[in-house]
């Protein structure tokens, strides 16, 4: 069976939301304030001088047992058996968002306008016409590629396979198991969901790994601090002591 999923070079992505985002909202013509992906900023986290941060852009995640699916009351969201692509038939959707609440990735939204909900497909109307989707197209950093991760002889499996221990999947644990990849070689891969992640750092809840090398020079500035600091006391005491008298 095909599986059709996105493949996100995460090192390549400058969070422009430009290439992805807009060309999707064009293209798909997304209701005003929604949007069929999410760029999450992954960091900054460590300690100085071990900071590190990258983005991550996240769609539907084309899974291959999904929840949405499961708990959809009219059929209305299934996933094709030709391209393992997860629709939605709007004119069987009744709007009760049951999807969305499902979605361990938040990759639903719902559309305030026609009263259905909306996702990502791939752009299944240009793949029909041989193209890729929109946001593979005009992504400045060529961070985005779809295709068939079950065929070997795809590109996306070729990269994959060219990029093996670096590859990554969005942390389930719903046993959707989301068919989606990450590659990151150059910072250290979050295992968290990039939504939970974002919450726990900007209220201070994440804990940073400990780094022996940070600390060290932490203690070293300290060190130095303390020194110019003496320095500079021994300067004001002798400036003191060597002013005229203004009676002088």
């Amino acid at each position: 069976m095909k599986q059709y999923a996105m493949v996100v070079e995460a090192d390549r992505c400058i969070g422009c939301k430009g290439g992805c985002q807009v060309a999707c909202k064009t293209e798909n013509e997304v209701a005003l304030g929604r949007s069929r992906s999410t760029l999450y900023h992954m960091g900054p986290t460590g300690v100085y001088p071990d900071l590190q941060m990258y983005f991550l852009p996240v769609m539907c995640q084309q899974c291959e047992d999904p929840s949405c699916v499961d708990v959809c009351p009219t059929g209305a969201c299934y996933k094709d058996e030709d391209d393992g692509v997860i629709y939605i038939d709007q004119d069987l959707c009744i709007g009760c968002q049951s999807c969305k609440k499902a979605c361990p990735f938040h990759a639903n939204n719902f559309n305030k306008e026609l009263r259905v909900m909306d996702k990502c497909t791939g752009c299944v109307q240009l793949r029909d016409e041989g193209k890729e989707p929109a946001c593979v197209r005009n992504c400045a950093g060529r961070a985005l590629h779809f295709g068939d991760i079950n065929d070997p002889e795809s590109e996306v499996s070729k990269l994959l396979a060219a990029n093996e221990g670096h590859v990554y999947t969005l942390k389930d644990d719903n046993g959707n198991h989301p068919s989606g990849r990450f590659i990151l070689k150059n910072q250290k891969w979050i295992d968290m969901l990039p939504f939970e992640f974002e919450e726990a750092l900007h209220n201070g809840m994440y804990e940073e790994p400990e780094s022996e090398l940070a600390h060290r020079i932490f203690e070293d500035h300290l060190k130095k601090a303390n020194v110019v600091r003496t320095e500079m006391n021994k300067e004001k005491d002798c400036l003191l002591y060597t002013s005229p008298s203004p009676r002088d």
